[in-house]
């Protein structure tokens, strides 16, 4: 087979272990017991007393005596019909594990009141209210007897979805991106729909999709991607981005694609009247025709779902009958980076792609999408040709280069983007001049957070040069900060330094080589 499969020896393997009660599928019917009199082989069949008189009124279910079992689960028969079956929601994930095309039929009572509270506290405590104005700290008040109402509303089919409040934000380009804020009640349906949701897909979702998974993150994608341009012989990458695709997901398709694994018609209610709630946008409830709002607990989750299926299934596939040479794909959400041995392989590939995201109502982003030569001999063979040296690509952040270490032996230099820093550096330069006449101490508190926090994501092996010229100019626009605050303009720097020094955090590697985190991760 051609290319190395992500999902085969570089899968992380490890999946957390859930919580929850109650079986995997349905109820199964008990006949009524039955006893045996010692000294005769008739059975004795326990009868109602009657109200009047003595005659009895009608035979009832007798109960047996407990021997010894009375501390074990009750087993009944699943859906994989075996007598021995796991409880709760271990049990879905093991029969989600043991048979691929199985639909369950029985999710929704997973959703207990015991479930709803995790996922209330499992929520951002500081997260913004929605469409009802309800924050978490309100909702923690009668915590309890709200979960009760809301449980028994999702169980009556009482319970009714609320629109999302739309929000924009801009993003580092300029343009303004679109979040949906939804209910609070919402949010913890949503979390504890994932939560059942998860036991399955996290079962059939492929090893080189990280986004938004339990135990997967954007540096394992990131180190995944890197190992895979140095070892298996890149030499052109494909950088794919779907445009606005939370926007432009087919409510019809999205239920097709979950009808393969849920046949819980509930269930899928739940996630159609998310679908069809809509937004709040400037007082007017405007109806959802496409996508799914991005800020939605479960927004994530069904996105994942959406591209298993139109893309990442018929990706493995293409490999395996059409690729020539070695492929690798790692995804995050809807950014997606391909690698081919050979350039012929690598423009089919695109070709047959974008053929295959239309059927679904998706394009590529034709200013984001490119096929560029990167590798280990890009250099080599574009100065050859007299070219100039291998163009770059940004994925997750990072801008992508080729390189060499001090052997002369090729690596992939990663770099923060240079224009997100830029963002980053004119937000910080702003919020320093309006917080000047506060204290040294509160605002270095706050500096130190936030430099502290970018640090923890960007500082990679070999970006710390980049990230220490940050430093550098945030200590530049706190110095300029510091002596606007009065008329002396004076604050000499081997004073300013001291301070920069007990809050602002250097430059260190907060992140291994991509080769023993990878390594580590996929043994």
């Amino acid at each position: 087979m051609p290319g190395s499969d992500l999902h085969g020896s570089w899968e992380i393997s490890s999946v957390p272990e859930p919580q929850g009660t109650g079986g995997t599928g349905k109820a199964q019917s008990h006949n009524p017991v039955v006893h045996a009199d010692e000294k005769s082989d008739t059975p004795i069949v326990p009868m109602k007393p009657s109200n009047k008189g003595d005659d009895p009124a009608e035979m009832v279910e007798g109960r047996g005596v407990a021997k010894g079992n009375a501390d074990k689960n009750p087993a009944p028969r699943t859906q994989c019909r075996t007598s021995c079956a796991s409880m709760g929601l271990e049990g879905v994930r093991v029969v989600a594990r043991q048979d691929k095309t199985v639909r369950f039929t029985a999710l929704l009572h997973h959703i207990t009141p015991q479930l709803l509270v995790e996922s209330f506290y499992a929520l951002r405590h500081d997260a913004a209210a929605g469409v009802d104005g309800v924050t978490w700290r309100d909702y923690e008040q009668g915590l309890y007897e709200r979960v009760h109402g809301l449980h028994r509303e999702i169980h009556t089919g009482a319970y009714r979805a609320k629109p999302s409040r739309r929000v924009l934000i801009p993003k580092a380009d300029g343009r303004q991106r679109p979040l949906g804020i939804a209910s609070l009640e919402d949010k913890v349906v949503q979390q504890a729909v994932v939560t059942v949701l998860n036991m399955i897909y996290e079962e059939d979702f492929l090893g080189f999709s990280y986004g938004f998974r339990h135990g997967r993150s954007q540096h394992d994608a990131l180190d995944a991607l890197t190992v895979g341009i140095k070892s298996q012989n890149v030499n052109w990458i494909i950088d794919a981005d779907i445009s606005s695709f939370f926007d432009e997901i087919d409510h019809d398709w999205m239920l097709k694609f979950l009808e393969h694994r849920i046949a819980d018609r509930r269930m899928l209610g739940l996630i159609r009247k998310w679908l069809k709630a809509g937004v709040i946008e400037d007082g007017c409830r405007v109806a959802a025709l496409k996508g799914t709002p991005q800020g939605a607990v479960i927004s994530p989750l069904l996105a994942n779902i959406y591209l298993h299926y139109a893309l990442d299934l018929w990706a493995r596939q293409w490999r395996r009958k059409f690729a020539r040479g070695n492929v690798i794909v790692v995804r995050y959400a809807d950014d997606s980076v391909f690698g081919f041995k050979i350039e012929e392989t690598a423009r089919r590939f695109l070709t047959a792609m974008q053929e295959r995201l239309a059927k679904f109502g998706l394009t590529l982003n034709a200013k984001k999408t490119r096929l560029i030569e990167f590798g280990r001999f890009a250099a080599t063979n574009r100065k050859r040709r007299g070219q100039s040296k291998p163009e770059t690509f940004d994925f997750l952040g990072f801008t992508h280069c080729c390189g060499t270490d001090r052997q002369g032996r090729f690596k992939v230099v990663r770099l923060t983007v240079k224009k997100r820093m830029r963002a980053t550096l004119a937000a910080i330069r702003a919020e320093l001049m309006r917080r000047r006449h506060e204290s040294v101490a509160i605002v270095g508190k706050w500096l130190n957070r936030v430099v502290q926090g970018y640090f923890n994501y960007h500082a990679v092996p070999g970006n710390l040069y980049r990230l220490a010229g940050m430093r550098s100019e945030i200590c530049r626009a706190w110095r300029h900060a510091l002596m606007r605050r009065s008329q002396r303009h004076r604050l000499p720097w081997d004073r300013f330094n001291r301070i920069a020094k007990r809050f602002i955090p250097p430059a260190r590697n907060a992140h291994p080589y991509p080769e023993e985190r990878f390594y580590a991760s996929h043994t």
